[in-house]
């Protein structure tokens, strides 16, 4: 005896499940697919900025390296800082033409309103400070794929700060040096105090 009561399914109601199922699966993997891609390239990104901002600190790290090493030739750095003159006007000296200059107590940086986070340093406008070239360093568009080229060359700047308080009779300087990445705003400032002493001492003796 048939139930009146119900009735069976008809066929025609479930046609056409499979197909919007298949279409939102699809609408999903795809967003999916998307998101990675999308990722890959933000992760190159965030590489290539990591990439470019450790250039930059190496430049500026071999300048402020070169500008202590040059502090240690005798002719440079004479006792009592004597080598020091007044920079209240910008200079512009390379390092690699043998140049260099120690400017006074009375020029640092931070005392002629220079900005050392704001570079190329300016005085009266103009730049100031001793570019250093290291050797195999290219610069723009002279780089290649294997040694990319830097915005310009790093640069140092060396104060006297007066004469060490470890009795020793040494010397100390500030050295402020910026070096470049890629780009004119991928930049790096180091900054270091440097002693050099004007002899041996025997602190046993």
């Amino acid at each position: 005896m048939k139930n009146p009561g119900i009735t069976p399914a008809a066929p025609a109601l479930e046609r056409g499940m499979a197909l919007i199922s298949s279409l939102l699966l699809l609408i999903i993997i795809t967003i999916l697919a998307l998101s990675m891609f999308r990722s890959f390239g933000v992760q190159e990104k965030l590489a290539g900025n990591v990439r470019e901002k450790e250039r930059a600190l190496h430049a500026a790290t071999s300048a402020q390296q070169y500008a202590e090493y040059w502090l240690t030739l005798g002719t440079n750095a004479p006792a009592g800082g004597l080598g020091a003159v007044s920079c209240t006007t910008a200079f512009q000296l390379s390092a690699n033409a043998n140049e260099g200059q120690i400017c006074d107590v009375t020029s640092s940086l931070a005392l002629l309103g220079v900005n050392v986070t704001t570079v190329p340093w300016l005085v009266g406008g103009a730049p100031t400070g001793v570019s250093f070239l290291p050797a195999g360093m290219l610069l723009g568009t002279n780089g290649t794929q294997t040694n990319p080229g830097y915005f310009a060359a790093p640069a140092f700047y060396i104060g006297y700060l007066g004469t060490a308080p470890d009795g020793t009779g040494g010397d100390l300087y500030q050295i402020d040096a910026y070096g470049y990445g890629g780009s004119a705003s991928t930049v790096a400032v180091v900054e270091s105090v440097y002693e050099v002493s004007q002899g041996v001492t025997c602190l046993g003796c």
